[in-house]
This record gives C-alpha cells, structure tokens and sequence, in this order.
C-alpha cells in the first residue's frame, strides 16, 4: 500500500513514518505535516498529489484522526475558547473531507452507482464518545465532537450513492500498541485492531456499507 500520513508536529510525524519504513519492505510511506487550517491542509493535499511517490496511483481510503479535547464549567466560557474546537476540529474535517471527494472524483470519474460506476473509496471519521453524549463541562468538545458525526451522516447520504462510501468510527477507549500489557487484557484498544477495522470498511463493496462502528476494548465500561 501507499499511505501518506498528515499530522501537525514534523519531528514525532517524521519518527514515526521512520519506524514504519523499517518494519515494511513493499510499501510506500511519506510525510505531510499540517494542521487544520484550511490553507496548509489544501497545500498537504496539493503536495500528495504531486509527490513522485504516488504517481499513477488513485486514493482508495482517507481517515480523519486528530486529538480535540476541551474541558471547562461553562459559565467559565468564552466565545472564542468555546469556537476554537469547532474551527480547527470540525473546520479541518469539513476541508479534509472536501479534499479527499475532490481528489476521489478526479482520479476516479463522476459516474454514479446507478451508472455502472464502482467504488471509488472510502472516507473514515474517528469519532469518540462525546459525538453521541457529553459530560459535564464538556460543552465544547461534545459540541465539535456530534458536528462531524453529523456531517458524516449528511456525506454518507450525498455521497454514497456516487460511489464513496463515508464512515463514523466511535474509538471509546486508549489506543495503544499490541504488545502492551493492558491492551493484552482488553484494557485498552490496539492500535493494529482498528487498522483492521479500518481496512474491513475500506473493503466492503456497495453491496453492504458500514457507515458506523462503536469501537471498545473489552474491559471498558459503557
């Protein structure tokens, strides 16, 4: 596979893409730092499909994972601290998601299902708990958190039926690499399962789509 990883910090982002090529020989893995603004995201995008290493190759799956968390009792809110999760976490998964389709439908033709056209691809939004309730003091976060499950909701309906298949992934619970104790035990959830989760949506033909998965380990309370 061909993967290119975005992230906001270069250093961490570079490391990983570092132990990753070290541990796969046919792949072809590159770095993009960004953060949610609009403006470096459409730059990352821009950059990707100019890259040699993916000449000639069309984009199967895009996955919207980024860190939001915001916890504050409400009265001791302001506009522009409460705004700020939903500019960069939810304006960041609107341009991802716009760049993505825009790119699907370049490389892969504007042909609906109904006109014989086959799956373009697959959109992912890792979503967390607070898309579904939020606690106290989390105004903010559940209010940026629900946004997208939303969105991905009205791009599900838009978009399916032009042959992407868009996906709300609920991740409830520490993501941590397999060899760790407590993801042993079900404590936490491993990093390599939800790749095989992710890559199970990615497969999934118009026949049957998985638009949303409630991801767990099985110690965690719900």
């Amino acid at each position: 596979m061909a993967v290119a990883l975005l992230a906001r910090r270069p250093e961490p982002l570079n490391e990983l893409v570092s132990t990753l090529r070290s541990q796969v020989s046919n792949g072809i893995i590159e770095a993009f730092p960004t953060d949610t603004q609009p403006s470096n995201l459409k730059k990352a995008f821009a950059d990707i499909k100019s890259h040699q290493s993916f000449q000639g190759l069309k984009l199967r799956v895009a996955i919207f994972s980024i860190k939001n968390s915001s916890k504050k009792p409400f009265m001791e809110e302001n506009f522009e601290a409460f705004m700020e999760p939903l500019e960069n976490y939810v304006g960041g998964a609107m341009v991802f998601a716009q760049e993505s389709l825009k790119m699907l439908f370049e490389q892969h033709g504007e042909k609906t299902l109904e006109e014989g056209s086959e799956k373009k691809g697959t959109l992912i939004f890792t979503g967390t708990l607070g898309a579904l309730r939020a606690n106290s003091q989390f105004s903010s976060y559940g209010a940026s958190r629900a946004s997208v499950r939303q969105m991905a909701q009205a791009l599900a309906r838009e978009m399916s039926p032009r042959g992407v298949h868009v996906a709300h992934a609920i991740a409830n619970g520490r993501i941590t690499d397999v060899d760790n104790e407590g993801t042993k035990s079900g404590k936490h959830i491993a990093a390599e399962a939800v790749g095989k989760t992710y890559l199970y949506l990615a497969q999934q033909e118009p026949t049957l789509w998985t638009h949303e998965l409630d991801l767990r380990p099985a110690q965690e309370k719900f």
